[in-house]
């Protein structure tokens, strides 16, 4: 979900990697690349340490199990597993504020992504409510992942789309240039970031080992250079109900020209 770059890809490889040698677990490391949908993999009952979004997590049956959390280290996540979703625009466009795109095209990832569509809607609800119509004359799904989105607005078939704070975060500090041709107007609350899960039958001394990698790559040296480019402060080990608040909000997106 976060390899906003191939070299960040890399270094997410390398920290797995890392974490499943201190674990002593002899588990492979799979790519599941854009566009492959990620409904499928989560679906799966052998995933061992993934990440997944926070929604999706907060409304599966049976439950996952968690793993770790990520801390971005910027500072507007104050040392916590949190994300926004960012309401971006194209760098040389007029819109200041996001009321300046309402009447215009919104885009969206996928129909099921917190940050990519579902908290950009829920965003929107009071000026929805207040206007008691739909905000923008046309919306564009399937945009996939945040390049998606940008390239979305740089072509034109959009004029507003949301991006995750953690990629946009690091595609600012790996990929500059890109994330130079949006700018951001509005973001979303804080909410809980997607997590490492478990679907796999994992024993309770299994668990522990793969928490206490995870803590423990917090901190050794040699991960250093990951960690700096990861923007990674650390790891949290959140609580189940730390998610339940996402539950209030809808699994996907069934109306979305209605939703935005």
């Amino acid at each position: 979900m976060y390899s906003a770059t191939p070299e960040l890809k890399r270094r997410w490889n390398e920290l797995l990697a890392w974490v499943l040698n201190e674990a002593a677990l002899d588990w492979p490391v799979i790519d599941h690349d854009p566009p492959a949908p990620l409904a499928p993999l989560w679906a799966r009952g052998d995933l061992g340490a993934v990440f997944m979004c926070g929604l999706p997590y907060s409304h599966r049956e049976p439950p996952a199990h968690i793993v770790a959390a990520p801390i971005p280290s910027p500072a507007r996540y104050a040392g916590r597993p949190v994300y926004f979703t960012d309401i971006v625009v194209r760098a040389d466009s007029a819109f200041q504020r996001l009321e300046d795109t309402f009447g215009m095209t919104a885009g969206y990832t996928v129909a099921d992504s917190l940050s990519g569509a579902v908290a950009f809607a829920d965003h929107l609800r009071p000026y929805r409510a207040a206007r008691g119509a739909p905000l923008y004359r046309a919306v564009v799904g399937g945009l996939i992942h945040a390049r998606g989105v940008i390239a979305a607005l740089n072509d034109g078939r959009s004029d507003v789309g949301p991006l995750d704070s953690y990629y946009h975060d690091l595609l600012r500090a790996a990929a500059p240039e890109l994330a130079a041709q949006v700018r951001g107007i509005a973001s979303t609350p804080a909410r809980p970031l997607p997590l490492f899960i478990a679907t796999a039958r994992l024993d309770a001394d299994t668990l522990a080992r793969l928490r206490a990698a995870f803590a423990a790559a917090a901190h050794t040296p040699e991960l250093q250079a990951v960690r700096a480019d990861l923007l990674l402060a650390g790891f949290a080990f959140p609580e189940v109900h730390e998610y339940d608040a996402l539950r209030a909000l809808p699994e996907r997106l069934e109306s979305p020209l209605e939703s935005f």
